[in-house]
């Protein structure tokens, strides 16, 4: 028998399996209590719990199925790690100090199709998606460690930003929101959550009616459609005309603010130029937008993108807030590790080729 993570399980689906399984209702939010509030990692330590319950459990889940391979610390206090999945494929997830909290980016995916060709993510093509549990993992090995420290410090925010596209991934993303979010669980506020999409308009349309406070951000990088699918294959399937009135709908559905990640690209799209259509384009948006100008993060394999210079940076961010759109430059992370998302993951598969 195949055994699943139990924290893939959100505490009704929990519930509904222990009655269908001869167990009182009860027992769900005791286990849940175990798992999110005291952090067990075996069965065998859920002491209010009876044998046959205990029996039951480990029988049918498990709780810990991710390996840590490797763990890459950063002088500003990132913590990069490599996770070992029970198939043996790998997965990144970042740990990120900030003045309003702790911050856990975490992977979606196995892999990414969506092949921009700026990202160290799609060097290597979709192998699978990540089960829910295995997304909530990722939260409950960094907390984990971070218990490990006796610092009593607490995951306060999440941002699904690692390896893949989490809108490919809906239904386990979905319920890994569930989990994280419920206040007997880890009870991370919904809106101190942010799932990024490279632009699936239809999927951000079926986001907009989940009726949930959690936060949106778009994955743009270029204001036009040639430019934008010369380096995202994304806007072939959607392009602008598609993204933007799914967008639309977004914000007039949910009347909160979305945030438009935009890499800057050295003599690529961090022209004036761009600066100005990016304005024109978001014009009639721009009270329920922002603009996350990202310094790009060089990748070997992709060596023909350059970081934007200083100037370039400042005379971008300087157009748009002429043109009144509320912007900013995001500050660096872990610039002394692997900083770029999917990177140390694609370095440890290539030395494993090597060595193998």
């Amino acid at each position: 028998m195949n055994k699943t993570s139990i924290y893939g399980l959100t505490l009704d689906g929990l519930t509904s399996w222990l009655v269908e399984n001869g167990q009182k209702k009860f027992r769900a939010a005791q286990i849940w209590d175990w798992l999110y509030k005291k952090r067990v990692t075996d069965f065998s330590e859920m002491k209010n719990l009876n044998k046959d319950c205990i029996d039951l459990l480990e029988q049918h889940f498990v709780i810990q199925t991710l390996e840590q391979a490797v763990k890459q610390e950063s002088k500003d206090g990132t913590i990069k790690f490599l996770f070992k999945l029970q198939d043996g494929n790998l997965i990144e997830t970042v740990l990120m100090r900030f003045n309003y909290g702790l911050s856990v980016c975490v992977t979606t995916q196995v892999g990414c199709n969506i092949g921009c060709t700026f990202c160290a993510s799609g060097l290597l093509k979709k192998n699978r998606d990540l089960s829910s549990g295995e997304i909530v993992e990722q939260i409950m090995n960094v907390q984990h460690h971070l218990d490990s420290q006796g610092k009593d410090e607490r995951v306060s925010h999440i941002v699904v930003m690692g390896i893949g596209e989490p809108f490919d991934n809906y239904d386990n993303m979905m319920d890994f929101f569930r989990v994280i979010n419920d206040q007997k669980g880890l009870s991370i506020g919904a809106r101190h959550i942010t799932v990024s999409t490279s632009g699936l308009a239809h999927k951000i349309r079926e986001f907009a009616d989940e009726n949930i406070q959690i936060n949106l951000a778009v994955s743009l990088h270029a204001p036009n459609n040639d430019l934008r699918t010369r380096i995202m294959k994304i806007n072939k399937a959607y392009p602008l005309e598609k993204l933007m009135p799914a967008i639309d709908y977004y914000l007039e559905k949910t009347n909160r603010r979305i945030t438009f990640e935009y890499i800057l690209l050295h003599d690529v799209n961090d022209h004036k130029e761009e600066a100005i259509q990016l304005a024109k384009l978001l014009k009639n948006k721009r009270h329920l937008s922002y603009v996350n100008l990202i310094p790009y993060n060089p990748v070997d394999e992709h060596n023909q993108y350059q970081r934007s210079t200083k100037e370039a940076i400042v005379e971008f961010y300087g157009t748009l807030m002429e043109h009144g759109i509320n912007c900013g430059v995001r500050a660096e992370q872990g610039t002394d590790i692997d900083a770029a998302c999917g990177q140390l993951r694609s370095k440890q598969i290539k030395k494993n080729k090597v060595t193998s």
